[in-house]
């Protein structure tokens, strides 16, 4: 294969193809999972007529739905391209010669577990059929050249279905996340053999399906309110890029005999160990009241850094004092009440300046900071929360 050929072609999403490090390489293979309703089709939909409409030839193997639903759903995005083809059945028979007589640049198979080889014993979605499948597909992208996108379902945890052979036999796995009542979906690299995981592209889904999101800041922002206690802003990291995110806390008195703690975009287990941390080492308690945290705008918090800002919003509802809407926070608490360093510090700074805040309560190994943005330097979390009320 000559350079040429190995190139990524564009999805036709910027942001898609940040994520994908320039777009889907030929012969490879792309595991797309995600909630029922979150956009997945929608989004490789999409895909196929961006591309489409650039001169490349795209086949859709629909296991789920007829051809004529994915027509409708196809045509409620716009014009149906005609280098867009549909096979429709969940027999896996006779695909590789629709790839040889077509030779597309991209085949899309909704879904891996929907699918299934006749010479194979079970019916679809059964482990034998995953993987049996899984294998053809990956063996008939490799000797095509086509780029294949398998579209898989989630688990209630949240991972995918399928024997695990499944995330290694691909390329990529993709994960699309995101509130199906809220606007905003992000999707994310778990594994990229062609570039960095951890990735993260932004959308907005709308009549017309899923737009790129260049700034997401009017989403996660947008209405934000100043001055009410139990909020805190937290520059979070999402692949190569910075996003800030804002934090809630409501505190309440208990409705039953066990206060209840409930987590909606942040690690419930961090909650309570933050919590737990707050009693002892800054003498703030919860007591006998039920809390509630919330990330705004739908997205997910998994990364250390987000545990000073959560306790500072803990510490905010729980006084009734506001912190300062100029004011942002990162940085990972230890047991022992220590706020230790987190990685990209200075991205963090950055983005922050250029949205216009004005000071960061951060841990005391952070050194630098752009011109304009005040350092407030916190060893321990005690101090951390002295200085958050403070400056409210």
């Amino acid at each position: 294969m000559s350079p040429d050929e190995a190139r990524p072609i564009s999805t036709g999403s910027s942001e898609l193809d940040r994520v994908l490090a320039g777009g889907l390489v030929p012969g490879s293979v792309t595991l797309v999972g995600g909630e029922p309703g979150v956009g997945k089709s929608t989004l490789l939909l999409q895909v196929m007529r961006r591309m489409s409409e650039a001169d490349h030839t795209c086949l859709v193997v629909s296991a789920e739905e007829s051809a004529q639903q994915v027509r409708l759903r196809a045509e409620r995005l716009g014009p149906l391209p005609d280098r867009l083809q549909i096979i429709a059945g969940s027999s896996l028979v006779g695909l590789d010669r629709a790839v040889a007589t077509l030779s597309p640049s991209l085949v899309v198979v909704d879904s891996i577990q929907a699918v299934q080889d006749p010479a194979t014993g079970g019916h679809p979605g059964t482990l034998a059929q995953v993987r049996t499948c899984s294998d053809l597909l990956v063996r008939l992208a490799k000797a095509s050249g086509s780029a294949f996108v398998l579209v898989g379902h989630v688990t209630k945890e949240g991972s995918l279905a399928g024997p695990r052979v499944l995330e290694h036999l691909v390329d990529t796995v993709l994960s699309v996340e995101g509130d199906r009542h809220h606007a905003l979906r992000l999707v994310r690299s778990t594994k990229h053999r062609f570039g960095p995981t951890g990735e993260v592209g932004m959308f907005e889904m709308g009549p017309e399906g899923l737009r790129d999101v260049a700034d997401p800041y009017l989403h996660l922002l947008g209405d934000r309110q100043d001055g009410i206690p139990g909020s805190s802003l937290f520059p979070g990291y999402e692949g190569q890029r910075p996003l800030l995110a804002e934090i809630q806390v409501l505190v309440a008195s208990a409705s039953g005999p066990q206060p209840r703690r409930l987590a909606q975009g942040v690690d419930g287990g961090r909650l309570g160990m933050l919590l737990a941390v707050l009693e002892t080492r800054a003498g703030i308690t919860a007591g006998q009241r039920d809390v509630f945290a919330s990330a705004v705008g739908g997205i997910r918090i998994s990364e250390p850094g987000a545990d000073l800002p959560v306790a500072l919003a803990l510490a905010s509802a729980l006084s009734g004092k506001p912190i300062a809407a100029d004011t942002v926070a990162f940085g990972e608490v230890g047991l022992a009440g220590e706020i230790r360093n987190v990685p990209h510090g200075l991205g963090r700074l950055n983005e922050s300046r250029r949205l216009g805040f004005r000071q960061a309560i951060v841990p005391a190994g952070v050194d630098t900071g752009p011109a304009g943005l005040r350092l407030l330097r916190v060893g321990t979390l005690s101090h951390a929360v002295a200085t958050a009320l403070a400056c409210g």
